[in-house]
């Protein structure tokens, strides 16, 4: 398999790169900054998309769609939020093309098709859906609302990376309103911890729960919870946010519920979401010099059996068996592909499926039919066992198991090298610079500090833990009192 070597440990940046490519993964599209999602890529996001709306179900939620556009005049309506994007958006003015009389064979937006108002195209939906919400909320008998979506954004990115952050992405975005605070309190507790479930036992990347500081909460926000997962050259990635949106939408939108006692209330609401920056985190979390190492529970192909062959007769005299072992397997829930192509050696197909991240491989070639056992490899751990053939079927389901809890546990025990208390401020800066992983420091709860910090090491705070315990300090830039650590980071 011609795949570009480039050594995660050498340059991360390019080994992703090449990797989200030759993988078969992604590639960038004619449009700047967007991409392409290619079938390998996508059918690992379907098994996202499918284990997360799965869940969302099972919590009350239901799907629903809005809009892509959103008039102006309402994404303006809630100020923090419109503020917040508004660097970010694209804006529709025309509808209408026409032949550019100054330029044959060109065209040209037609100066007669201005739109009356000017369309925001989404880079979030609270605006449109809350405008919409409006209409569907009179009293305490129509809340709880429990909406999410599956759709695509648009946030004008000036520096886009395949899946970690591009102009256009794929995400799903749920939409909650509510009586009461508390209820809205719980609801975005409640998702994010479907977040972190999701991340943990799908993803197998363990993360860090907690709430974001004033600085880094999403606009229009009261709080934000977040989840931040470590990468294996040490920086963050977060991989998923839930807000508590407060009344500030409401308010905005002008919606409110009657009381059983007949009085009116602005509603309460929430909004959370992850994205295709799931599939980065996939990558970056477990891969290595050869390709990609996929959980199990989320790989488009669980086994694939390559038969080693030098005739035609040899190759039948091996389909028959894989054919049959390829059915057991499949009995028991997985996808298996049967990789018998005659235009590749099987080094290649090796290599390729290596590549692909393929969790289980077994090799069959004539004299594993006369022995009755064939050669299984584990991507994870590369190492090779041989076992019988009439037990394979039986034992993949272990393996894969296994498989999956490794690739958590190696994940979370990388992390707990990379966690570093730190006091000082030069213990700060070599932690970050030298060491490569995440400061739990002392913050003196200042934005300007934060601020200040981001501007000398471009670390800024991930989180603010929500299992952190208090414990008395001092800040490690100002000196002044802090009462628990923080969790500061270089970031994607």
């Amino acid at each position: 398999m011609s795949f570009e070597k480039v050594k995660r440990s050498e340059n991360y940046s390019e080994w992703y790169n090449n990797l989200v490519k030759q993988a078969d993964l992604a590639e960038h599209s004619a449009v700047k900054g967007c991409m392409v999602i290619k079938p390998y890529g996508y059918a690992i996001w379907e098994k996202m998309q499918a284990q997360l709306d799965k869940m969302f179900k099972e919590t009350g939620h239901s799907n629903a769609y809005f809009p892509l556009f959103v008039p102006k005049s309402l994404f303006e309506k809630e100020e923090k939020n419109a503020e917040g994007f508004a660097k970010e958006c694209a804006v529709v003015t025309h509808y209408r093309l026409k032949a550019d009389p100054d330029r044959p064979g060109r065209l040209m937006a037609d100066p007669d098709s201005k739109l009356e108002e000017e369309l925001v195209v989404r880079p979030t939906s609270e605006a449109i859906i809350w405008n919409t919400y409006k209409n569907w909320i009179r009293s305490y008998r129509d809340l709880p609302i429990l909406i999410n979506q599956w759709a695509n954004v648009v946030r004008w990115e000036m520096r886009t990376r395949l899946f970690l952050r591009t102009a256009e992405f794929l995400w799903q975005e749920g939409h909650t309103a509510h009586a009461t605070k508390e209820e809205a309190l719980e609801e975005t507790r409640k998702m994010l911890e479907v977040y972190a479930t999701f991340a943990e036992e799908w993803m197998a990347v363990p993360v860090i729960k907690g709430v974001k500081t004033e600085n880094e909460r999403f606009a229009g926000a009261d709080d934000t919870y977040c989840i931040e997962g470590m990468m294996q050259d040490g920086k963050a990635l977060q991989m998923g946010t839930s807000h508590f949106l407060g009344q500030n939408f409401a308010k905005a939108f002008d919606v409110k519920y009657q009381h059983r006692d007949g009085g009116l209330e602005y509603v309460w609401a929430t909004s959370w979401g992850v994205s295709t920056r799931l599939m980065g985190a996939l990558i970056m979390a477990h891969s290595d010099d050869e390709g990609l190492v996929l959980p199990p529970r989320l790989a488009p192909i669980h086994v694939v059996i390559v038969p080693v062959f030098r005739s035609e007769e040899e190759l039948d005299r091996i389909a028959e068996t894989a054919q049959r072992l390829r059915k057991e397997i499949e009995a028991h829930g997985y996808t298996v592909k049967f990789d018998h192509r005659d235009t590749h050696k099987p080094g290649f197909k090796f290599a390729e499926w290596e590549l692909k991240g393929v969790p289980l491989r077994i090799a069959i070639g004539p004299r594993d039919l006369d022995n009755g056992s064939a050669e299984v490899f584990r991507r994870d751990t590369k190492t090779k066992e041989v076992l019988p053939l009439d037990q394979i079927s039986s034992l993949v389901p272990g393996l894969l198991n296994q498989i999956q809890d490794n690739l958590l546990e190696r994940a979370r025990s990388f992390r707990e090298t990379k966690l570093f208390p730190v006091n000082t401020w030069d213990e700060f800066v070599e932690a970050i610079d030298k060491k490569e992983g995440f400061a739990l420091a002392h913050w003196d709860g200042s934005g300007e500090t934060e601020e200040k910090i981001k501007e000398l090491t471009k670390a800024t705070i991930r989180c603010i833990p929500l299992d952190v315990a208090e414990e008395a300090g001092t800040c490690i830039l100002s000196g002044k009192p802090s009462t628990c650590r923080v969790i500061f980071a270089r970031a994607y």
